[in-house]
């Protein structure tokens, strides 16, 4: 029915557009027309003054809801019939009410439409107007270079309040309006309305459309100073930029500060590369190595080997992670940042002021800017049992699990998430009896339930004991009790895992001395300022996301900001986020799943290859897996793509390119790609798209003109 009603509105405004047109509306609507027919209309202002001005000001609305050439015109004659003031009143008002219905109707045509083809510029649009779009509004009716009409269509795609636009735009155009009503009451002196506006005049409405912006200008600058109210600045600085934190943000900001040869002090209150290094990333991925490999070994049939269960010493297996971390350790060492030219701290950073860090309570540097990058720590569900249980993290059960002699027998994790489901078929893997517990429907919920399924089967088969849709209630006697629909149930552990996800770090630094506004992370605007426009968060502690990679691309938007902002900010951009959950097969995904598309109202369309039949894949024994795509429909414009297969973290990365720089599905189909590969996949994938929009009338014809050639 909504379409139906936006083909009828289309029918309706193109019939009055082309009967204005066929009847002469144009011609007459012209500054000759106007002082050819002023007398007789005179005459009838004059006889009926009030109905006159009504039926004048509908003609008005009438002309700029339409968007039809002469509502300048329109404006000259309000002056000419009904003077200065009247005019001025008739014209303000009908020119309002057309340019909300033109915007209306804008709206109701056009903007699910474009919000479809265009979900990213929309929202970002949408932000920018419910922040600043009345300034932008005014500015753009103060200043007659751009056309009215246009504005009137172009804020009807965006999310502006009807009445906002409506009142703004009134005071806007008011200007211009007396301007023209006042030439109007001069109409014989006139030849054109383009006469009016002379360079002088131009240069002037512009000047006064630039105000808005000067204004908002100062308006900043004095919400600054009220924010700095009652902290007294230094004169001096010790330096430009303090980072607090030497996670992957930390050190990404201090790189750069030291590149740009600010004078930069790291400061760091446990150990240097943070958890990624540390607790992390490095080590979960030595681990599921170590897993896959005895999982080869298990299952060396396949390769024409003798299949047996893998024998190995649990303490190398930790003392190998360990390992790993010391030889990446290096580049992220307090060496070698100092040798960068980064003054770096080990101590517990407090931040005193807006412009003072004392570090562990004693020296105190100022600083005109701060980065905060102090990461995040392992969230904790409320459980009765759990504190006393000697629970383990990701956080704490690499250093604790190094001085067990052997891999616990049993192992219980409560968390259906990226680190519970990698870490349960880790442990699966090596030998242990591992229970998943995941109060949800589903592991990983963030996925495409096919997805989901997916990997819960691979889970399955390799003997995790998963329990979805359970509760974990209380913990006792070395049990996780979990309820479900079936009732409570004691699952018996050697070891219990919480890993229902992460926090950031929000307390101990001075964030509550100085009133900075934390929600689960630190409020920041987009340019990752905090309440203090020269204290900045990056990394887990300023979210959204919580990746080692999201933290550096963070990091080099504060770190700019902070150094450079006087002369210009930017704008964080996350518009194409990778991130791999690494499973085996490992999940890769870029921009939208359907889950995400379908909750943000984005039309797509999917195109699936499966990995059966990718030659490399199947030499490696690892042919189970999928690509899926959501492509914009009718174009070949990826809209996000998600992999399940060996090294899909390595695939997914010509598909980020992709979508950053706006390559479609048949520049990545004509692509050469070496054979075999897994990443041939990703070709293969856009060729299901072309399969799915071969021209099928063409080739019919294709398939006539080879028999004719037949004979």
């Amino acid at each position: 029915m909504k379409g139906q009603g936006k083909i009828i509105l289309l029918l309706l405004i193109a019939a009055a557009i082309a009967a204005f047109l066929l009847s002469g509306g144009a011609d007459r609507l012209s500054v000759a027309g106007l002082k050819e027919d002023r007398d007789a209309l005179l005459g009838v202002v004059a006889a009926w003054p009030v109905a006159s001005a009504l039926v004048f000001g509908l003609a008005y609305v009438a002309v700029t809801a339409l968007s039809l050439p002469g509502a300048a015109v329109m404006t000259l004659a309000a002056g000419a019939l009904f003077g200065l003031i009247e005019g001025t009143i008739v014209a303000s008002i009908a020119s309002t009410v057309g340019a909300t219905l033109a915007m209306l109707a804008s709206r109701f045509v056009a903007r699910d439409w474009v919000r479809a083809r265009f979900p990213k510029a929309v929202r970002a649009v949408d932000r920018g107007v419910e922040k600043d779009g009345n300034f932008y509004l005014l500015t753009l009716r103060l200043v007659p270079l751009f056309p009215f009409f246009l504005v009137n269509l172009a804020m009807g795609v965006t999310a502006m309040r009807v009445a906002a636009f409506a009142g703004v735009s009134w005071i806007g155009m008011l200007p211009g309006t007396v301007l023209y009503v006042n030439a109007g009451t001069q109409l014989a002196e006139i030849d054109s309305a383009a006469g009016i506006l002379s360079p002088g005049l131009i240069g002037s409405l512009i000047l006064l459309g630039l105000f808005p912006l000067a204004a908002k200008l100062i308006v900043d600058r004095l919400r600054r100073r009220r924010v700095y109210k009652g902290w007294r600045r230094p004169r001096r600085f010790d330096r430009n930029l303090i980072v607090i934190g030497a996670g992957a943000g930390g050190l990404v900001t201090a790189y750069i500060a030291a590149t740009v040869r600010a004078k930069v002090t790291l400061i760091e209150a446990n150990r240097m590369g943070g958890d990624c290094l540390n607790t992390g990333c490095v080590p979960s991925k030595a681990l599921i190595r170590t897993a896959r490999l005895a999982h080869e070994i298990r299952t060396a049939d396949w390769f024409g080997l003798d299949p047996r269960e893998p024998v190995f010493d649990f303490k190398a297996v930790m003392k190998r992670i360990r390992t790993i971390i010391a030889v990446i350790e290096p580049a992220d060492s307090v060496d070698r940042y100092t040798a960068l030219g980064v003054d770096v701290r080990l101590g517990h950073a407090r931040i005193v002021d807006p412009w003072t860090v004392e570090i562990d309570g004693a020296e105190r540097l100022t600083t005109r800017a701060i980065v905060i990058a102090a990461g995040g720590e392992p969230a904790l569900p409320d459980i009765p049992g759990l504190a006393t249980s000697g629970y383990l993290t990701s956080d704490t059960m690499w250093d604790i699990l190094a001085h067990r002699d052997e891999l616990p027998a049993r192992i219980a994790i409560i968390g259906g998430g990226p680190i519970g489901t990698e870490m349960a078929q880790a442990f699966a893997r090596l030998g242990a009896k591992v229970t998943q517990v995941e109060h949800g429907p589903r592991l990983l919920s963030k996925e495409d339930e096919d997805v989901s399924n997916f990997i819960a089967e691979r889970l399955g088969s390799e003997g995790v004991d998963i329990r979805t849709g359970h509760e974990a209630v209380r913990v006792e006697d070395k049990s996780l009790i979990v309820r479900s629909t079936a009732g409570e149930e004691a699952i018996p552990f050697d070891e219990i895992i919480v890993a229902v996800g992460r926090k950031a770090r929000l307390t101990g630094y001075g964030l509550e001395d100085l009133g900075i506004e934390t929600r689960k992370t630190i409020v920041t605007n987009d340019y990752l300022e905090t309440l203090y426009p020269n204290i900045f968060a990056a990394g887990d502690v300023a979210g959204p996301y919580q990746f080692t990679h999201f933290a550096a691309h963070q990091a080099w938007y504060a770190a700019v900001n902070a150094l450079f902002g006087t002369f210009r900010k930017f704008r964080a951009d996350y518009s194409v986020l990778p991130w791999v959950t690494y499973t085996d097969p490992e999940i890769a995904h870029v921009g939208h799943n359907e889950l995400s598309a379908n909750e943000a109202g984005v039309a797509f369309e999917v195109v699936r290859y499966d990995l059966a039949h990718l030659d490399r894949a199947v030499t490696e024994g690892a042919n189970a897996g999928f690509v899926k795509l959501l492509v914009a429909p009718g174009k070949d414009r990826i809209l996000g793509a998600t992999i399940v297969a060996h090294n899909a973290g390595e695939m997914i990365a010509e598909y980020v390119l992709a979508m950053k720089h706006g390559i479609g599905l048949n520049k990545l189909l004509g692509t050469i790609h070496a054979y075999p590969t897994m990443a041939e996949a990703n070709k293969y994938a856009a060729g299901e798209w072309k399969k799915a929009h071969k021209p099928e009338r063409l080739l019919r014809w294709v398939e006539l003109y080879h028999r004719w050639r037949r004979g």
